[in-house]
């Protein structure tokens, strides 16, 4: 028998949050999955594996600008559930990329593109961001990308 998809491995645990009790974790995953489905219905058919991945991802980064806006508002038992919210939907993210990784994402799109001044950096974030596919931060890509091309 072949291992499950993610949406198949999502199903089980939103069952198991339930018999658990679990009402944060199963607030989490219900929320996923309706983003899921969401999402299957934007593009009309259904979700691989990458995509929902990029789907936990664009969740993942949702939660974390919650919390820095409840910590803002010291708001901290928000921020906390949001940090567990994130942490119960994180096994469904792609793993990010690490800093060299990133480094080496944009060396190789400043050589494809041939990008050598300011003006070029919108090129140069497609082409990180294509690659990278949710496993980067874009923030932390153009701050990069701006400090090489001296912008």
């Amino acid at each position: 028998m072949s291992d499950p998809t993610l949406k198949e491995r999502l199903a089980g645990e939103v069952r198991e949050a339930l018999r658990g009790g679990d009402r944060v974790r199963l607030g989490a995953l219900r929320l996923l999955s309706a983003s899921i489905t969401n999402r299957e219905k934007e593009l009309r058919h259904e979700l691989s594996d990458d995509e929902v991945r990029e789907v936990a991802a664009k969740e993942i980064k949702r939660r974390g600008e919650s919390i820095e806006a409840f910590e803002g508002a010291g708001r901290s038992e928000l921020a906390d559930r949001e940090r567990a919210e994130r942490e119960a939907i994180a096994d469904y993210a792609p793993e990010m990329l690490s800093e060299t990784a990133v480094d080496g994402l944009i060396d190789e799109a400043l050589a494809a593109t041939g990008a050598s001044e300011p003006n070029d950096l919108g090129r140069v974030m497609g082409y990180v961001m294509g690659k990278a596919r949710g496993r980067v931060d874009g923030g932390v890509v153009q701050v990069r990308v701006r400090s090489r091309l001296g912008g």
